[in-house]
């Protein structure tokens, strides 16, 4: 059987999937559950000074019968007393041993951070989780993603946590930068010892039309919030693969950001991620999703030949390119398979309103149905025909390469032949 179990900056753990710190981790009883179900992790939900919660907290998107695609929180961190926390913390490392038990913090100034990482260490806590990504309340209190946007702020108050800390330590990050890579490497040269991202994106989910307040609503009024789920998982991978294959960040990530399913948990492992992190999928599905995970998981690296998770991690990494390595000379076209299409002409109305208008109709029809057919030499590859149609395996693409030889736009670039006819210049 694969060996699932991970040491993550010194941290082990019996299996790469941990709760991040949100509600599911807000108290001892909670994640001893999730523990006893078989998470093989936690980070504790962010300790910081008293704060109070407002109410409502929540709100969602929802596509069709797909409940909470994404969920925006406007929920600070804990409003539970420390010394509460404190204790819990401590009974959970003393009944859950083996696992990894993470604390986020969130504070202000030197002295505070100094006395909080004594008394979380006190309580057997395997690491710290620095929180630099709340996009809400807390940053503007300078806190949060006011000091994960601020490079140098970051740097600075990493050291400030590395002159004490004994335990591993790890910086959560803000998506809500223009090049997650700056405070990475801030982090990274701060002493930093890993990285987790993405904390949640900045947004405003929706309004109630009728009473013209934006969600979710306190009293008559609401704020922008952090957005999560499966629907930020394009942007958490983006990220994680771009830290990954960063020479300057040396460290190991947890990945985070729409994890629902074994396979989304694969897709970060292989762009680079050591440990996943779950949140809303378990505020939707409770913790019992853990098992789907660690066997889907364990399943695929038996089919793959693959003995461990670390085996996994990265695997993918080397295929994520700039636009400017890509090869030019690879190209496919659509293919359609007359047997298995139903005539329902979506393909031909994606193809001509939103893209290339190479997918035609026939004059006569062939058979039971019209099926659409393909003008190669118009044909780009782009694959929308085959992603709006409803048969699966109706629409395939073939390759056609354009030349034997690989060629990308920088190659072009090398050779001067990177001007646009017409004069456009340089690209």
């Amino acid at each position: 059987m694969p060996d699932l179990a991970v040491d993550f900056a010194g941290i082990r753990s019996p299996n790469p999937f941990w709760l991040a710190s949100a509600p599911p981790t807000n108290s001892g009883d909670q994640v001893m559950r999730a523990f006893d179900a078989g998470w093989g992790g936690a980070v504790w939900k962010t300790l910081g000074n008293p704060i109070v919660n407002v109410s409502s907290r929540l709100a969602s998107v929802d596509y069709g019968t797909w409940r909470m695609m994404g969920l925006n929180n406007i929920e600070l961190i804990t409003d539970r007393p420390l010394a509460d926390n404190l204790r819990e913390i401590a009974a959970v490392k003393r009944r859950h041993p083996s696992h990894a038990l993470v604390v986020s913090l969130m504070f202000e100034t030197r002295q505070e951070w100094r006395d909080i990482i004594r008394r979380v260490e006190d309580t057997g806590a395997d690491g710290l989780e620095l929180n630099f990504g709340c996009p809400h309340g807390m940053c503007e209190r300078g806190m949060g993603s006011a000091v994960g946007q601020e490079p140098a702020v970051l740097e600075e108050l990493v050291r400030w946590v590395m002159e004490v800390a004994s335990v591993p330590v790890i910086a959560k990050l803000t998506p809500n930068v223009t090049d997650v890579r700056d405070p990475a490497r801030a982090a990274v040269r701060g002493g930093i010892d890993a990285l987790s991202l993405i904390n949640t994106v900045q947004s405003v989910i929706g309004v109630d039309l009728d009473r013209m307040v934006p969600l979710p609503s306190v009293g008559d009024a609401s704020s922008h919030g952090g957005y999560c789920g499966p629907a930020v998982k394009p942007i958490a991978l983006r990220m994680v693969a771009d830290l990954a294959r960063d020479g300057a960040v040396p460290v190991p990530i947890s990945g985070i950001g729409g994890i629902a399913t074994w396979r989304d948990a694969a897709e970060f492992l292989a762009l680079g991620a050591h440990t996943v992190q779950v949140c809303t999928a378990v505020m939707h599905h409770g913790f019992r999703i853990v098992v789907d995970l660690i066997d889907g998981l364990d399943r695929y690296l038996c089919d793959k030949g693959l003995h461990s998770v670390e085996q996994l991690v990265g695997a993918a990494v080397p295929a994520y390119r700039d636009w400017g390595e890509l090869d030019l000379n690879f190209h496919t076209v659509a293919a359609i398979d007359s047997a298995r299409c139903i005539g329902c002409n979506l393909c031909h109305v994606a193809c001509h309103d939103g893209a290339h208008q190479c997918i035609h109709l026939p004059s006569e029809p062939q058979g039971a149905v019209r099926v659409p057919y393909v003008d190669e030499p118009e044909c780009v590859g782009c694959n929308l025909c085959a992603l709006v149609c409803p048969v699966e395996g109706c629409i395939t693409m073939v390759e056609r390469r354009r030349g034997a030889a690989r060629e990308s736009w920088n190659d072009r670039v090398a050779a001067g032949r990177d001007r646009v006819p017409g004069g456009l210049g340089e690209l």
